[in-house]
């Protein structure tokens, strides 16, 4: 089971991770251990309650396609062992962002005194501007 709080744990069977090649430098390692870790994630075939998978479909990250899925790739370690980890790290913080209830913003208005301050500054910066003409021959 993946912890994500309290409330909210993903059976390790619902996520799908692969062990692939990591890109880039790293000489041999790089090119004969598959170290790197693919994971895959179908939100609509979850167990989560369906007010989370709502959230988590209408969040704006480019790790979840449009099929409902996330994807998530790990290859900061050398090792497979940390990169698992890490990207399970990863999808409970993507889950636990979607968990969490934005506050309701309050409605403010500006102060007398700060409409007023925000006047003065605007003529005293016009009258600088104003200043910067060119200079009359009278």
């Amino acid at each position: 089971m993946l912890k994500v709080s309290s409330k909210i744990a993903i059976p390790l069977e619902e996520i799908d991770m692969h062990a692939v090649r990591s890109q880039g430098a790293g000489g041999q390692n790089v090119n004969k251990v598959a170290s790197a870790i693919h994971l895959r994630f179908d939100i609509r075939a979850s167990s989560l309650s369906e007010e989370v998978k709502e959230r988590l479909l209408n969040l704006q990250d480019q790790r979840i396609t449009a099929d409902g899925v996330i994807v998530i790739k790990a290859q900061r370690f050398r090792t497979q062992e940390k990169n698992r980890a890490d990207v399970l790290e990863r999808l409970a913080a993507l889950v636990g962002k979607a968990t969490r209830r934005r506050k309701k913003r309050l409605a403010t208005r500006p102060t007398r005194a700060s409409k007023e301050r925000r006047l003065k500054q605007k003529t005293r910066r016009g009258q600088v501007k104003s200043l910067r003409g060119k200079v009359s021959d009278h």
